[in-house]
């Protein structure tokens, strides 16, 4: 009788202790914060904390997941970055009523750089889906310009 009650209580109190330690621990406190700031979607401040996570404590491996996570992610905000103010100036070209072959060549460019960065990108289960899809609309649009040019 007594071991039905000594053994689930020993194992509440290591539970306990476990807790503590995760919560006390400046490194899982600072992944806890890295957890959250990915979630809201601020990809620098969770990297930031997570890397210093990650040199308090190499065995940190919550730390090292938001911290690859929170990379994969900042990658994609480069492209989605980078695809926006590409796309401005291929429209301030196409706004002329004739396209040069210099200006053609420098779309095709453009648009040659900004697939190939695409195939680079490599979204993981936990990667954001409303940039994934904002990406993959962009780089659809490269696509059909790189069509139109290399006609």
């Amino acid at each position: 009788m007594k071991t039905k009650i000594l053994i689930p209580a020993i194992a509440i109190f290591l539970l306990l202790i476990m807790g503590g330690y995760f919560l006390i621990n400046p490194s899982y406190e600072k992944s806890v914060k890295a957890k959250y700031y990915y979630e809201i979607g601020k990809y620098k401040e969770a990297y930031s904390l997570a890397k210093e996570a990650f040199s308090l404590d190499i065995y940190n491996r919550m730390a090292t997941t938001i911290m690859a996570q929170s990379q994969t992610s900042l990658k994609y905000e480069a492209y989605i970055s980078d695809a926006k103010k590409y796309m401005k100036d291929i429209n301030e070209i196409a706004v002329h009523e004739v396209v040069s072959d210099a200006d053609k060549t420098k779309i095709r460019l453009i648009c040659e750089i900004m697939n190939s960065l695409y195939i680079k990108l490599a979204p993981s289960v936990i990667t954001d889906e409303g940039l994934v899809q904002e990406t993959s609309k962009y780089h659809d649009g490269f696509e059909k310009l790189l069509e139109k040019v290399n006609r």
